[in-house]
């Protein structure tokens, strides 16, 4: 179970006005790989510029206070933002979590098509998502 870091989430209201002030001000540039899928009928379906700086991405969506309520869940990446890793085996992770008690939200692939997406929070309330590629992606 291998975690590297994949992107950090920022939520905004202001997703262009973002997106131009990271790539004119930070030189990002426009995230040119592994861009995911939203899967925007399943319950978030804002708009998000992704920028990078040739390894780890900057995913700017737009806010969605609502996004946990429809998709049945208890957490919200999309309220405040998060980070994010990807793991080469999201069930031994999981149950990694649970070793320890940590309760997380299983979002599955609700908000990106072909990623099995979690999502907790760290001790100080920061949201943290690890994901696992799914093979058929």
């Amino acid at each position: 179970m291998k975690l590297t870091l994949h992107h950090i989430n920022l939520s905004t209201d202001r997703v262009e006005e973002m997106d131009a002030f990271y790539r004119e001000v930070l030189c990002l540039d426009p995230c040119s790989r592994d861009i995911p899928v939203l899967e925007k009928s399943k319950g978030y379906n804002g708009d998000v510029a992704f920028v990078w700086d040739g390894a780890v991405q900057t995913h700017l969506a737009r806010k969605d206070v609502n996004a946990a309520f429809k998709t049945g869940q208890h957490l919200n990446p999309l309220e405040r933002g998060h980070i994010a890793y990807r793991t080469d085996d999201l069930d031994a992770f999981r149950a990694h979590l649970q070793a320890r008690g940590i309760p997380y939200a299983h979002w599955g692939n609700a908000a990106v098509k072909g990623w099995d997406q979690i999502f907790f929070y760290d001790p100080d309330g920061n949201i943290i998502e690890v994901h696992q590629v799914q093979d058929d992606a």
